[in-house]
């Protein structure tokens, strides 16, 4: 009897777990579905800004139900590839040897509000979706 196989793994990574790597998350399991296994976490979580939650609901989306998780919760055997997504701040590493790629996005968070801070949520989620569009899944061994 032979064990099954478990789907690839892709991990967004980037410092808070609150915007780019949870949108990304979003993203990409409506790209994949089951095919691939999705998650996303940071170095310092805090919590999902609702403003991503906003801008995935307006593609329909809901990433409302997801929460910021430490790369520290995360099981490295279920990692394949890892996207890290910091720009400005120092990006975290994730303790296991696995195909990396470096998204250096902005932090639309971070952004100082210019009355129309969603805005900046959409454009980084947009750049997320047509990168996750063109992304190659990893295979498991």
């Amino acid at each position: 009897m032979t064990a099954p196989v478990r789907p690839p793994g892709v991990l967004f990574l980037c410092v808070a777990n609150s915007a780019r790597s949870q949108m990304a998350e979003g993203l990409a399991r409506a790209q994949f579905g089951d095919a691939v296994r999705v998650q996303s976490a940071g170095s310092q979580p805090t919590a999902v800004n609702p403003l991503a939650i906003a801008a995935l609901a307006e593609v329909g989306i809901d990433i409302a139900g997801q929460r910021s998780k430490s790369v520290a919760e995360i099981d490295a055997a279920s990692v394949d590839l890892v996207v890290t997504l910091c720009a400005e701040e120092v990006c975290p590493v994730f303790p296991k040897r696995v195909r990396n790629l470096h998204w250096p996005l902005p932090d639309p968070a971070a952004r100082p509000p210019s009355g129309r801070p969603l805005e900046t949520f959409r454009g980084v989620r947009d750049e997320l979706a047509r990168r996750i569009a063109e992304l190659d899944p990893p295979r498991t061994a």
